[in-house]
């Protein structure tokens, strides 16, 4: 027999969502075959067996997994798994059997009902959901086989205008006050509840400061039409901005490095540069591995390629880690400053909006119109201090200003 336990997929998860099942249980599966699929924060990966035999689940679609958790079993044909059906290694009790969190069989309901929401053993069998309160039919169950709604449940239920399809949903067999208390709340993404865990470690233990600059763009963005004919992708000032970031990995080698104990840090292995992608289905930083090799038009085309894969999510982990340095994008008109966060792990992130115009007046006299953007960098103040902040953001700036002709800065 050997045990499938779940591998750490990643730094930042303390547990993952086992979504799907490739290979039922019971079914014989290869070495090398897909038996189910894990859901990080941010991306979805496949679990492969290690060896041939016949798969046996643990756990049930849905639940959380920790890493080095067992999850399924591999057993050689006609070998037995040793245990009764329903003790499965890695349910939580309540879960054996089929049995839902929070679910109990109808002859510990009454003793169970004093400790939900403190309604009394009396109410336990009270109301069906969507039906009167005149109760349960034979078994424990709802006239039409619906769960069993406790009086102060269904109470609920109408003061607050939840339909009885959601609390059938719970998959419970008696529904109690405290089983309906959350049914009407806003239930925030699972990927937005990672970035959440994130955003948390980050002002936690990361003291960042932070420093911004006004870049003149206009000749920037001439140059990013002309690379955009030339190279048959497009191109604009996000990748002129990625191209000058990566170049400067050998002169400013802390601020693409990754903090370690006794205030060291670890080089950065290249210029791998993650960006923020948000389609409309939650933020993916996705990296863009030696960008300094790439040019303005490789870089194009990995961001096309990013933005398509986050359309149908199916990032993975190997796209999102190793990031040395993240640049956040403010595409919104109006926004004119972003002070973005700086992940565990790195040391600095960068923050680009877009393109507005504003008009200057000339050293000769008169006015002219020109496009500028704000460039702002977030960094950790126990490895960068403002000068070298300064000087970074100050050498992309140049960088693209040369494209402007040189235009001074203000």
């Amino acid at each position: 027999m050997i045990e499938i336990r779940v591998p750490r997929l990643n730094a930042n998860d303390a547990s993952y969502v086992l979504v799907e099942w490739a290979a039922g249980d019971g079914q014989e599966v290869r070495a090398g075959d897909p038996v189910a699929v894990l859901e990080t924060s941010k991306a979805a990966e496949e679990l492969a067996a290690e060896a041939g035999g016949v798969l046996r689940h643990l756990v049930r679609e849905g639940a959380e997994c920790a890493p080095g958790q067992p999850i399924a079993r591999l057993l050689a044909p006609g070998e037995q798994a040793g245990e009764r059906s329903g003790e499965r290694s890695g349910e939580q009790p309540g879960e054996q059997g089929g049995e839902h969190p929070g679910e109990r069989p109808r002859e510990h309901a009454a003793d169970a009902a004093g400790d939900r929401g403190g309604e009394p053993a009396a109410q336990a069998g009270a109301a069906q959901a969507g039906a009167g309160p005149d109760g349960a039919g034979p078994g424990g169950a709802g006239p039409d086989g619906g769960p069993v709604v406790t009086e102060p449940a269904r109470r609920l239920m109408e003061e607050r205008g939840i339909p009885p399809e959601r609390v059938r949903a719970l998959g419970l067999r008696v529904v109690r006050r405290a089983d309906v208390e959350g049914l009407d709340l806003i239930e925030v993404p699972r990927v937005q509840r990672r970035i959440a865990e994130v955003v948390t470690r980050s002002h936690r233990e990361i003291p960042a400061a932070y420093a911004v600059m006004r870049i003149d763009v206009t000749g920037a963005l001439s140059r990013a039409r002309e690379l955009s004919r030339s190279e048959r992708t497009l191109i604009g000032v996000p990748e002129l901005v990625i191209d000058a970031v990566a170049g400067l990995l050998g002169r400013f080698p802390l601020l693409f490095a990754a903090p370690v104990a006794g205030g060291r840090a670890r080089p950065a292995e290249g210029a791998h540069v993650g960006v923020t992608i948000d389609v409309g289905r939650g933020m993916f930083i996705p990296v863009v591995r030696h960008a300094d090799r790439l040019g303005p038009g490789g870089i194009a085309r990995e961001l096309t390629r990013f933005r398509a894969t986050a359309m149908n999510g199916s990032f993975t982990e190997a796209d999102l880690a190793g990031g040395a340095i993240t640049l956040t994008l403010h595409p919104a008109d109006g926004v004119i400053m972003a002070v973005p966060l700086v992940p565990p792990g790195q040391i600095c992130a960068l923050a680009l909006t877009a393109p507005r115009s504003e008009v200057v007046e000339q050293a000769g006299g008169g006015f002219r119109a020109r496009k500028v953007v704000s460039l702002g960098l977030a960094y950790d103040h126990r490895y960068v201090n403002g000068m070298q902040a300064t000087a970074f953001l100050g050498e992309i700036r140049a960088g693209l200003e040369r494209l402007s002709g040189g235009s001074a800065p203000i």
